[in-house]
Parts: structure tokens; sequence; C-alpha cells
């Protein structure tokens, strides 16, 4: 084997390890960050709500969106959970079934419905500071 071929040789098998980590590396990504229950699990960060344009759209679970119901959207809670959400600056609570996927806003934990956010805050605010806890894990 010459020179050229043993340079080609040591390449391809460097690029074929990088290729190796890097699909590793994503698939990782796409994997819950949460291990073991769900029940009891808090978080805090911001809350916003579905703007009126999503209404009677499918949510990531198949439901429609309905801004009447007391639903909101999760990054990872398991479909089907039942979330108690505490607005951090006046204590009201609510609490809501995780029927869709988000927010994903940098900051936001969680998207509420209109219902579900005007119950603890005004909805001319946008956001809210709040904490969540799962009072209900559904089985994944």
């Amino acid at each position: 084997m010459n020179s050229f071929a043993k340079g080609c040789s040591v390449s391809l098998k460097y690029l074929s390890l990088t290729l190796m980590l890097l699909v590793t590396l994503a698939l990782s990504g796409c994997s819950s960050t949460h291990s073991g229950s769900w029940q009891g699990f808090t978080e805090s960060g911001q809350a916003s709500f579905y703007g009126d344009k999503h209404q009677n759209k499918k949510t990531a679970s198949g439901e429609r969106y309905n801004h009447k119901l007391k639903t909101a959207a999760h990054k990872e809670i398991p479909f089907g959970s039942v979330v108690k959400v505490t607005n951090l600056k006046n204590g009201k609570a609510v609490v809501v079934k995780v029927n869709d996927r988000g927010p994903f806003v940098r900051g936001r934990i969680i998207d509420l419905s209109k219902s579900a956010f005007s119950s603890i805050g005004n909805t001319s605010a946008g956001l809210l500071d709040v904490k969540i806890e799962v009072i209900q894990a559904a089985s994944q």
C-alpha cells in the first residue's frame, strides 16, 4: 500500500469515528433529560399562553386546542399528566392537563391555554413567573 492510500485510510477512519460521535450526540439530545417518575417534579420559569390563532388546531397529543379548557404544553412532561401552575407574584394557582409540546422559547417552561393563564394572571402581561408541579403523572 502506498503512502497516499495509507493517508486516505487513516482519514476515513477518523471521519467515521467523528461521524459516529456526532450521531450519538444528536440522538442523545432527542432523549428526555428527566429520569424516573414525573410525580412531584417541579420547575420554575416563565409561562406564556396560546394565542387565538391556535383555537381548534391539533396539539401534539392529537387533541384539538380549546382556549376554554385548562390545558398546557410542556417540552417533556407526559401527555395526560396533571400539573399545578402557581403564579409566583400573586400566589394564584391553576391545575392543567398537558396535551401539547412546547414552548420552544428560552426561559419559558410552559404554555397555558388562555383560560388557564387568565385564571392566575392578566393576559395583557403576556408572561408570568411561575412554579409548576406535577401532581398526577400519566404513564409514558
